[in-house]
């Protein structure tokens, strides 16, 4: 299991379109700190039917946008 995926599941469950949260909403989810990793794990949320939009080191904030 990957240490990202209760953020997986929590965007999934979502269900919007796009979906934004801070750096301090990601850690609250997954109990632990955004940190470069999640760069490498941030490819297994296509099995979830969404991927990153963007990540904003400026506003702390990452966006999850829903697949075609």
């Amino acid at each position: 299991m990957s240490k990202y995926a209760p953020l997986w599941e929590y965007i999934s469950k979502n269900g919007a379109p796009s979906l934004k949260l801070t750096f301090d909403e990601i850690q609250q989810i997954t109990g632990f700190p955004l940190d470069h990793s999640f760069l490498r794990f941030k490819k297994e949320l296509l099995e979830y039917g969404y991927q990153v939009e963007k990540i904003s080191m400026k506003n702390q904030t990452v966006l999850f946008s829903k697949t075609a």
